[in-house]
């Protein structure tokens, strides 16, 4: 990490600081910082910024909770912008949203966490696990299943009406079939990137 002399700063004194996920790698948020800020960040733990509608120094997640622990700083290139690699305790953004980028686009990264923790089951196969039960029984069981909750998927979908209480019943039950397709592929020994490839060849 530089000196504080060393970095670009705008007119304000001021340097834009990315902060990403550090375990995810996902962009989080944008915020600017002084000096004093940059140096909070480093030596307390958590990320500080300048709030520059409110012209105050501030710890984000001081009211909410929703804090972020300060992994590393990086200076890019052109010494002009940090990036901040830090550990959420929360949501980061006051909306609620996981990030301040978020769309309905990037609710599909969820399917990546999700991925990791059917991972960490099937390789530690902790005894009460229901994704361990299905990974020990193997495709007859995970293969049933997803028999079973596609049934369902189809008597939801044809009871469905669009913006009443079956919208509920019908993402729980298609939320099923995602889960145990994604636990048959990983008791199968099979990479969610080899469906993503197939997916991509058949819009080519």
């Amino acid at each position: 990490m530089s000196n504080w002399s060393t970095l670009t700063t705008d007119q304000f004194g001021l340097i834009p600081g990315i902060v990403q996920d550090a375990e995810s790698g996902a962009v989080l948020m944008l915020g600017y910082l002084n000096e004093e800020a940059l140096a909070l960040t480093i030596s307390s733990g958590f990320v500080h910024f300048w709030s520059r509608s409110r012209q105050q120094l501030w710890k984000k997640g001081e009211t909410s909770g929703n804090t972020l622990a300060t992994g590393s700083v990086e200076v890019d290139c052109d010494s002009d912008a940090l990036l901040i690699k830090a550990t959420p305790n929360g949501p980061t953004c006051h909306t609620g949203e996981a990030n301040c980028f978020a769309s309905d686009a990037s609710q599909f990264r969820f399917l990546d966490t999700l991925w990791r923790v059917i991972d960490d089951r099937a390789t530690h196969l902790p005894a009460e696990s229901y994704t361990t039960q299905l990974i020990e029984a193997g495709p007859d069981l995970t293969g049933r299943k997803l028999v079973e909750e596609a049934t369902e998927v189809l008597i939801a979908a044809k009871n469905h009406a669009a913006g009443s209480a079956t919208d509920q019943r019908l993402s729980e039950e298609l939320s099923d079939v995602v889960f145990h397709l994604l636990v048959t592929m990983r008791e199968r020994g099979l990479d969610p990137s080899a469906v993503m490839d197939e997916l991509r060849n058949r819009h080519q």
